[in-house]
């Protein structure tokens, strides 16, 4: 098992930044690819960001290209998402998710409960 707790979230003005940040534990995190998932309200998930498990290959979504920074710290078992220049519609909640394999998806075998970033126009 995996357990994955995401921090960071909040308020913040169209154009600002946040740092989310996802804590990793249990089987040994640092053989997965490490994923962003975000679900808008009313919406159903959507792929933000990946990161493999040596960080060497990161994907990213057309909508956060650019603006968002996926990254990974092995020695702490962390993950992060940069957000830059962030948009009304970049408001949803944040999940951390991991999986065996980097690939565009929403399916991942382990979830974090995800934490709410909201931005104001």
């Amino acid at each position: 098992q995996v357990q994955l707790v995401e921090s960071g979230g909040g308020l913040v003005q169209a154009g600002g930044s946040l740092r989310l940040s996802c804590a990793a534990s249990g089987r040994t995190v640092s053989n997965y690819a490490m994923a962003w998932i975000r679900q808008a309200p009313g919406k159903e998930r959507e792929f933000v960001a990946i990161i493999s498990w040596g960080g060497a290959t990161t994907l990213y979504a057309s909508s956060v290209k650019g603006r968002f920074i996926i990254s990974r710290d092995n020695a702490k078992n962390t993950v992060y998402l940069q957000m830059n220049s962030l948009k009304p519609e970049d408001t949803g909640v944040y999940f951390c998710a991991a999986r065996s394999t980097v690939a565009v998806t929403t399916n991942y075998d382990y979830w974090g409960q995800g934490t709410q970033v909201t931005v104001s126009s």
